[in-house]
């Protein structure tokens, strides 16, 4: 796995323990750089690449989600940086937001990619 700036290595790779991490995607790196600029403060990924097997095991869309693609983060954010994640976010071309805004702060989080799809763009709550 590759480290990009504001991001290492090991935040971005998978987390089974089993598989090789796995690579992000250029171009979604590209956006989520400039998000991680613009915004001027830290943000910590949750979860980024993860592999079809443990996709399948902590995701709903099973093999083939945006994580397998390497087109996904869930950043650990609340309140007023969770909104400001996410209007930079848009403004960037992130096309897919996941909004888990409820429980304990230190869990919740905003699901970033950009998967090109004709339901796109598309915002969901877990």
């Amino acid at each position: 796995m590759k480290a990009y700036p504001f991001f290492s290595a090991t935040e971005l790779a998978c987390h089974c323990g089993e598989c090789d991490g796995g690579e992000m995607n250029q171009e979604f790196m590209d956006k989520l750089i400039k998000v991680r600029s613009l915004l001027g403060a830290p943000m910590v990924l949750s979860s980024a690449y993860r592999c079809p097997e443990h996709n399948d095991e902590v995701s709903h869309t099973g093999r083939h989600g945006p994580h397998t693609t390497g087109r996904a983060v869930d950043v650990l954010c609340s309140g007023k940086v969770a909104f400001s994640i996410l209007r930079i976010a848009l403004e960037e071309g992130i096309t897919g937001i996941g909004v888990s805004q409820k429980g304990d702060h230190g869990s919740r989080f905003l699901h970033l990619d950009d998967v090109e799809a004709k339901t796109r763009p598309w915002v969901w709550s877990y």
